[in-house]
């Protein structure tokens, strides 16, 4: 039975959409995950996968061409199978892919499907996402469920997100409890009319879940990379006037007492946003008590706080999910790549001279990793074979340059990227660094922002390490490692004077990367940032 794919909602305030590529054509073979097309939304153009095998049959959406959200962007099917019925009742249809297309599931598991009970599934958040952990529940068994409410925050192995209801309803059963972890497709939870008995929905899930999934509340915002999104509007009555806005938003403010009627909302409509909460002032005079939020943030099991002496006392941390993906992208790195290390010592008198007079400049802020980012991507584009990539049957030498910033977070390590880095001036890359680290330790980073790098640059400096080595952050060819700069005698035309240096490290792999080529890239580097006027130019 063909399956009408729709245009996806892929951001909170996306309304149409617009095909940038398709990655596949009429006639091609479709395997679930494939990537079916690029979609350009008001926000950032991302990758839309297919959660269905088949034929593409038809491709309702040209390349260039813009569609509201949920029209018909494309049918998968069996090769022949006849879609003039599903084309006929495009024109005028509005309703979801579950509404167009007979119920897939199981006759054992369907029958013992009351009316009205959606079972909702783990859904996939991210592009790489093969389980989710739920990291807080807003909603609990009984409570009554709206459309647009959010029910669960997901923790990815990306980032924390929030999951909407699409259907009405009261919550019958939590399928994974806050902290536990499940596969995608695995039963999340189960809405339905008040007091309907889903036993028989759970086991029957449970029994045919191995063979294919039951009709379950599917929405195209949950069929592609999805950022931390509410794109459904709550009417909230206020003194008697109708206040709009989004479930996210009402929560906020209710966590900072804030009265949304207080609020001016700059959404369609005039709908208040969480990011109108998040701006608002109130007056000096009605203040209210500043709340941290804190749903967004997993806190560790508190550490007993005595331990009498003798006792032993060991505390159990449940890994989340980025924690899992870390070690096992690393492992991966370090034992699959030829690592190799090459330390270097820089003298940064000019640099702090010269970062000294920039942050002079009105509303200019620049600081010394901004300027090893610089340098690093002018430094790439003279040493391409240093922004490579390793392939069992060619190496891959990017010209473009994607530069990887670690940032530390509180359960692990993120990468966000700036692209074309090289190509940006000093205070574009401050701007940029400092917005996405803001946004990566908020758990905020959108997929795409944390992919694509040609090079990473890792900065330990701040925490007063002088020198440290770094796991190559794959698929990149290396990754610099900056310590902190210090005060200490060197050697300057024949005296012995005090001075500045910087130590860095640059890890290779040495599949792609030879000693030589490590040691020429260096050499850039230290030329760059110990002449920053060269990086001015």
């Amino acid at each position: 039975m063909a399956k009408v794919i729709t245009m996806p909602r892929l951001s909170d305030t996306m309304t149409e959409g617009v095909v940038a590529s398709w990655l596949k054509q009429v006639g091609d073979t479709i395997k679930q995950g494939d990537i079916l097309a690029e979609i350009e939304t008001d926000k950032a153009t991302m990758e839309f996968e297919s959660f269905h095998d088949g034929v593409l049959l038809h491709i309702g959406v040209q390349v260039g061409e813009t569609a509201p959200v949920d029209s018909l962007l494309a049918i998968i099917g069996q090769a022949g199978e006849d879609i003039s019925s599903l084309l006929n009742n495009s024109a005028d249809s509005n309703v979801t892919e579950e509404k167009k297309i007979e119920n897939t599931t199981p006759a054992s598991t369907a029958s013992s499907i009351p009316a009205g009970v959606k079972v909702v599934t783990m859904p996939r958040l991210s592009d790489t996402m093969t389980d989710g952990t739920v990291a807080t529940w807003l909603k609990k068994e009984g409570d009554v469920v709206k459309q647009g409410d959010i029910l669960a925050e997901i923790e990815t192995d990306k980032a924390t997100m929030e999951f909407e209801s699409f259907n009405d309803g009261t919550l019958l059963y939590i399928g994974v409890q806050e902290g536990q972890t499940a596969p995608v497709d695995s039963i999340l939870a189960v809405l339905g009319p008040a007091g309907t008995d889903v036993s028989g929905v759970i086991a029957g899930f449970s029994a045919g879940a191995a063979n294919a999934s039951p009709a379950k509340e599917e929405a195209p915002a949950v069929q592609a990379p999805l950022v931390t999104s509410n794109v459904s509007s709550v009417e909230v009555i206020t003194n008697n006037d109708r206040v709009f806005a989004s479930p996210l938003a009402k929560k906020i403010a209710k966590e900072k007492g804030v009265q949304l009627s207080q609020i001016k909302g700059t959404g369609e409509n005039g709908r208040i946003t969480k990011k109108d909460v998040e701006q608002f002032q109130a007056p000096a005079a009605v203040a209210p008590t500043p709340v941290v939020a804190t749903s967004n943030i997993e806190v560790a099991t508190p550490v007993k706080p005595f331990v009498p002496a003798g006792e032993e006392f060991t505390q159990e941390v449940k890994n989340s999910q980025m924690r899992k993906t870390i070690a096992k992208r690393l492992s991966e790195s370090k034992f699959t790549a030829p690592h190799y290390y090459l330390t270097i010592e820089i003298r940064m008198d000019k640099a702090m001279t010269s970062r000294e007079v920039i942050n002079g400049l009105p509303d200019t802020k620049v600081s010394f990793n901004d300027m090893v980012i610089k340098a690093c991507a002018m430094a790439l584009k003279k040493h391409p074979q240093v922004n490579s990539q390793w392939k069992d049957d060619a190496m891959m030498l990017h010209h473009h340059v994607h530069v990887g910033v670690a940032v530390a977070v509180e359960d692990g390590l993120v990468v966000p990227v700036l692209k074309y880095a090289d190509q940006m001036s000093l205070t574009q890359i401050g701007a940029q660094v400092k917005e996405m680290a803001g946004k990566a330790r908020n758990k905020k980073l959108q997929p795409q922002e944390m992919e694509g790098s040609t090079f990473t640059v890792s900065n330990l400096g701040m925490f007063g390490i002088q020198s440290f080595t770094s796991i190559i952050n794959q698929p990149n060819s290396a990754i610099l490692s900056v310590g902190a700069i210090e005060q200490k005698p060197v050697v300057d035309n024949g005296q012995i004077v005090v001075g500045n240096t910087m130590t860095v490290t640059l890890a290779c792999d040495h599949r792609t990367v030879d000693g030589a080529t490590g040691a020429q890239f260096l050499q850039t580097l230290r030329s760059y940032i110990e002449n920053p006027v060269t990086m001015l130019a």
